[in-house]
């Protein structure tokens, strides 16, 4: 077995179980998760006829480029979302979610036949893929923590020169998780900088980018590209349905950037035995093509911030993401005490922050903060602020 294995980490959701293992929870009141992110509303039906309608691609192999039907309709997305013409031929790839294409671009990019070990950044806290993907590639992670003071935007300035010499690849997650936190022009402009200096990729991870508030939407990487007058080189999107359209279970997503990094990643995946079925392709189309059932899902978690979020600043220090489903809880005691307590007492699961993160330079940046996921329906998530607010009023 691949001696990188052993270098993995135990997912969050398995370190909760763990935290949980001997706790026995106050079964008087219904169980309430707030720690997946995991959206709960319903599937769109335009998604579920548009299935059924299709089920005649169950007889065929699907190209790992993907049909030019779903291609089309994600250069059409692309220019309603972010004012971008993308070629569908050479700068569009559509992939199985943007889980397993985040996982599988490490794998494509890293070149570990250089004489020192490649680095791979990620933010911190971060979403576990970007770790594991850089320890299977062969590659160090390097952590860039994104802390309060700095908007939680990753301190790049922090990293040091000998680290940016040994970089190949750069994750970015904006919209953040944990954070919700969304990257400005000028966070971009200060990347696309190093990145020009040091030769890096940098893989934009974007599928929180409709769960939004307001009216300014969140900034994508290859939008600001283009704000900035660039072309796409050494980077790319990814994005998903999962979030956007409420299907985590239909697995699809794209990825989409520079045609050259992208000619490569297709020829990887052409071996990787990963295309998408022709099924689940003709679905995905309607659905990238539809945005009224992305308006009415916005909607739907924007009144759950807005009840939720007032109810917890009461005794929280917790505001309005910039955009995601997830609210960023400072809490009064240790992260990991504070979710087994309050699971003991009223039933409640959000996620310790700590697990999210990684102890680097002297600090983990996940400690003191919880997760809290609004995907349940919105009496629940009301009812689960209530518990909270009891319970941190009982510590």
């Amino acid at each position: 077995m691949s001696p990188n294995l052993a270098q993995l980490h135990p997912y969050p959701f398995q370190k909760l179980r763990q935290l949980f293992a001997d706790v026995e929870p106050n079964v008087a009141r219904q169980h309430i998760n707030l720690s997946i992110g995991e959206p709960k509303h319903p599937t769109p039906q335009l998604i579920k006829d548009a299935l059924v309608a299709n089920f005649d691609g169950l007889a065929a192999y699907p190209a790992t480029q993907g049909s030019e039907q779903l291609r089309a309709a994600i250069g059409r997305w692309a220019k309603r979302r972010y004012d971008l013409a993308l070629d569908p031929a050479t700068e569009i790839l559509p992939v199985n979610g943007s889980r397993e294409a985040l996982f599988a671009f490490a794998q494509a990019v890293i070149d570990t036949s250089v004489k020192q070990k490649p680095v791979v950044l990620s933010p911190n806290p971060f979403y576990q893929i970007y770790e594991g993907a850089a320890l299977l590639a062969g590659a160090e992670p390097y952590y860039v923590n994104c802390t309060a003071p700095a908007r939680f935007q990753p301190e790049w300035d922090a990293v040091p020169d000998d680290v940016w010499a040994r970089t190949q690849l750069v994750f970015v997650c904006s919209p953040g998780n944990p954070t919700g936190a969304v990257a400005s022009l000028a966070d971009w402009q200060k990347l696309f900088d190093l990145s020009d200096r040091h030769g890096f990729v940098i893989a934009s991870d974007e599928c929180y980018s409709e769960i939004y508030s307001g009216a300014e939407k969140p900034l994508g990487g290859l939008e600001a590209a283009a704000r900035l007058g660039r072309d796409f080189t050494n980077l790319v999107m990814f994005s998903s349905l999962s979030k956007r359209s409420n299907v985590p279970g239909l697995r699809s997503g794209f990825v989409a950037g520079d045609a050259r990094l992208m000619a490569q990643f297709l020829l990887y995946r052409t071996y990787h035995g990963c295309a998408m079925s022709p099924t689940i392709q003709a679905a995905s189309a309607v659905a990238w093509d539809d945005e009224v059932h992305v308006e009415d899902n916005r909607r739907e978690y924007a009144a759950k911030f807005e009840a939720v979020t007032p109810r917890l600043q009461s005794v929280l220090d917790v505001v309005l993401p910039d955009a995601s489903f997830y609210l960023w809880a400072k809490v009064p005691c240790d992260d990991a005490e504070f979710a087994r307590r309050l699971y003991a007492q009223e039933h409640v699961t959000v996620l310790p922050g700590s697990f999210l993160a990684r102890e680097a330079h002297g600090t983990n940046p996940g400690a003191g903060y919880v997760r809290i996921a609004l995907v349940a329906s919105q009496s629940e998530c009301l009812e689960a602020a209530d518990r909270i607010v009891r319970f941190v009023q009982s510590l």
